[in-house]
């Protein structure tokens, strides 16, 4: 028997079965060959007249008529996922009655504690160059060559790309290159492929053939979030070739790729515009597939144009044309979409039987990402029920395994969802600065996510930045890569934000724009969220009763236990008697000196606390509740310090000059619609989005100037870092106590202690 580049193991096989009794465990990555040094063992153990059993999962012990002596195979014990242990108790009982046992898995493990371990564990290695050459004997040194790279040298892969090249008459390198599908999931890296597109780019090759193998290269590089430049410039450059090729497949498909590699968040509409030409392109030159990928393109547009109406027309089409064509993916893609769609208007049970119709098509038209998929849809339906602990571990998982994709994002905003605020804010500031120096398909959803952890914890400056990160986004749906996860207008997350900022204006009517959006597409549970929300933030606005009313009636139909809880905070009286219990203090809490220590006492916790400037703070903030105090009468310990209103931030002139542009700006944008210019329209809407955001930087409530002045700017950062300490250290005392107290204290120029709910009716200082 010979198998290519196995002696050692084949040794290995030969010296096992020779003993009797024991198991041996083999290990490597689908196509390494386990199955193939099984079949290997099979016919070692026919010429030493052992019998054989193979069992695809061990559910039990053997019969009498396979008790004693022979061998015992498993292959692809972790399939799936499956964990070994409950397999591996059934296998116990076969070495018992006499069995020997050979175990394939994709990774090494431990066996339980019943179960001795195994004899030996043979970790199957890549073959090398060499090595593939003997494995494809008829096949050119430029095929072994590609299809090395390609497999990285397992030779299931290998044999298959072999096969792929059997009638090929062209180029090796050039034909894997392109036909290859990807066999990572979304945002995974595909190593081998990377290898195979980046020596492929690196030969000379046609303009139309250059162009899709770079377009191609970049697409697959979008998994890398360090190559952002490198994705650019390998699209311009293949743009340019398609170009002069004239030729409306390789057009469509550069196009495609291109949508991939860049996933621009501001560029909706004309990403819209792209997507029409790919199906322009893809119908003249035939190609459904490339038809299908810019119908999906148009699907995702129009929903992060909040409008849903034109995105189901798109995916009804997608559908249609796929049905016909026959792609087995297409029901599972349009099933996944369904799905969040009905998650979108409250039909939850229509959403969870959607995603099941995923999970099990999904796995039989072999979709890389079917797994990952499920989980967000089902895990989405949790968030928007309000169950959302059990989230956060998946999550921060996925940030594990994807590092630059910001999956640590919506773990903060699970925590904060599930309750776990001081992990959630720990979770925003360490996030927020990698967050804020990326892009990408997840980019305004990972936005939208620290929002809603900024908007109730954390410092005022993470809140301000986000807000002007979002401005640009106003009036759009926040949508996750292709569109599998939408979570609501970008404008209530701008509310949140804007509330949390003290700017009643702003919250006001970006709601306002939320609520109008959530109407218009029958969104019941972001409805629900936005009024209760509203309520909350504002509750002697003039419509705080119909908000209140509205949003109880949709939770309570829709069972959304987040926003009941929501709402439950947001109408219980100030001076009701406080519910007993573990969770909750009593009527009054204290915070009283005692010498060179403070002692906190609420009833259900009791921490003495060392006497230090931010402690004096606080307790000047606790004796005026619902009070603003400037940051200078805090420090003084009353009002002391005055200094000169200070200078502007912007004078006159340059306020001026800002409005002026701001016109010029309005005229230029209404000059490309007209004329259909793209690129001109949206240069000029990021010009507009920097002024006006250095506008309301600059500018008060009622438009007043704002002004800066050292004095007060060293007051408001000694404050603010002397309670922050503070709460801290409180809050590994008396985490209740603690974390009311986070939520309560309001910084700045001015500085409040609001308090919510969650505490005492009075303070005894």
């Amino acid at each position: 028997m010979k198998l290519i580049g196995r002696r050692r193991e084949l040794a290995a096989l030969t010296c096992f079965l020779d003993r009797s009794g024991g198991w041996l465990l083999v290990s490597g990555p689908p196509g390494a060959g386990k199955t193939a040094l099984l079949e290997a063992a099979v016919e070692l153990a026919g010429e030493r007249g052992l019998p054989v059993t193979r069992l695809q999962t061990v559910t039990g012990p053997p019969s009498t008529v396979e008790s004693g002596r022979r061998l015992v195979l498993v292959d692809d014990l972790d399939r799936d996922g499956r964990p070994p242990a409950v397999a591996l108790a059934h296998l116990a009982a076969w070495l018992d009655s006499g069995a020997t046992a050979i175990v394939a898995a994709r990774e090494p493990f431990d066996p339980p504690d019943t179960m001795a371990p195994p004899l030996g564990v043979l970790r199957l290695r890549a073959l090398t160059e060499t090595e593939l050459a003997d494995l494809l004997p008829d096949s050119s040194a430029d095929a072994v060559h590609a299809v090395w790279l390609l497999s990285a040298g397992l030779p299931g892969p290998a044999l298959a790309a072999a096969l792929e090249l059997a009638d090929v008459d062209g180029e090796p390198l050039t034909h894997l290159a392109l036909a290859t599908p990807s066999r990572a999931e979304f945002l995974d890296l595909d190593t081998g492929l990377l290898r195979l597109l980046e020596a492929a780019a690196a030969a000379p090759a046609p303009p139309p053939v250059r162009a899709r193998i770079l377009a191609r290269l970049a697409r697959e590089l979008l998994s890398d979030p360090t190559a952002a430049d490198r994705r650019r410039a390998l699209v311009d450059e293949a743009v340019a070739l398609a170009r002069q090729t004239d030729d409306a497949g390789t057009i469509a498909e550069v196009h495609d790729c291109g949508l991939h590699a860049l996933w621009d968040p501001v560029a909706a509409r004309e990403r819209l515009a792209v997507a029409t030409d790919i199906i322009t392109y893809a119908r003249r030159a035939g190609d459904v597939a490339l038809e299908l990928r810019g119908l999906m393109w148009a699907f995702t547009a129009h929903a992060e144009r909040a409008d849903l109406t034109a995105a189901e027309t798109a995916l009804a089409t997608y559908a249609r044309i796929g049905a016909a064509a026959g792609h087995a993916e297409t029901a599972v893609v349009v099933a996944a979409r369904q799905a969040m769609l009905a998650t979108v208007r409250g039909r939850f049970d229509t959403a969870l039987a959607l995603a099941a119709e995923v999970a099990e098509g999904g796995h039989r038209a072999g979709v890389s990402d079917t797994d990952r998929l499920v989980a967000s849809l089902r895990g989405r339906i949790a968030m928007v029920r309000g169950e959302a602990a059990a989230e956060a571990p998946k999550l921060q998982a996925l940030a594990r395994r994807l590092p630059g994709h910001h999956f640590e994002a919506t773990a903060a905003r699970a925590l904060i969802e599930s309750g776990h605020e001081a992990e959630a804010a720990l979770e925003l500031e360490r996030a927020l600065p990698a967050v804020l120096a990326g892009a990408g398909p997840r980019w305004v959803g990972v936005l939208a996510d620290l929002a809603a952890v900024a908007a109730r914890t954390g410092p005022s400056a993470s809140a301000r930045t986000l807000y002007h990160a979002l401005l640009p986004f106003a009036g759009r749906l926040v949508v996750w890569a292709g569109a599998a996860t939408i979570t609501g207008p970008v404008d209530d997350y701008l509310a949140r934000l804007a509330a949390r900022l003290g700017m009643t204006d702003e919250a006001m009517s970006h709601w306002d724009s939320a609520t109008k959006i959530e109407e218009r597409l029958g969104a019941l549970p972001w409805l629900a969220e936005t009024l209760a929300l509203r309520a909350a933030a504002f509750p002697t606005h003039e419509n705080v009763d119909d908000d209140v009313q509205r949003a109880r009636t949709i939770a309570q139909r829709l069972r959304l236990d987040g926003v009941l809880g929501t709402l439950d905070a947001a109408t219980r009286p100030v001076s009701a008697p406080e519910p007993s219990g573990a969770d909750r203090g009593t009527a009054e809490w204290r915070l009283t000196r005692e010498g060179d220590t403070w002692l906190l006492d609420t009833g259900t916790e009791t921490a003495r606390l060392r006497d230090t400037t931010g402690l004096r703070y606080l307790r000047t903030l606790l004796t005026a509740p619902n009070q603003e105090i400037p940051a200078l009468d805090l420090v003084a310990g009353g009002a002391g310090i005055r200094v000169s209103g200070g200078d502007p931030l912007l004078d006159q002139t340059a306020r001026a000059r800002y409005r002026h542009r701001l016109a010029e700006l309005e005229a230029e944008l209404d000059a490309a619609d007209r004329a259909g210019d793209v690129d001109r329209a949206a240069v000029a809407e990021r010009e507009r989005h920097a002024l006006l955001a250095e506008l309301r930087r600059a500018t008060g409530l009622g438009g007043r100037a704002r002004t800066h002045t050292s004095e007060a700017e060293r007051a408001r950062v000694n404050a603010t870092r002397a309670l922050r300490t503070t709460i801290q250290r409180m809050e590994g005392a008396a985490p209740l106590a603690g974390l009311h107290l986070r939520r309560s204290l309001r910084t700045g120029q001015v500085f409040r202690y609001q308090p919510t709910p969650d505490g005492p009716a009075r303070w005894r200082l």
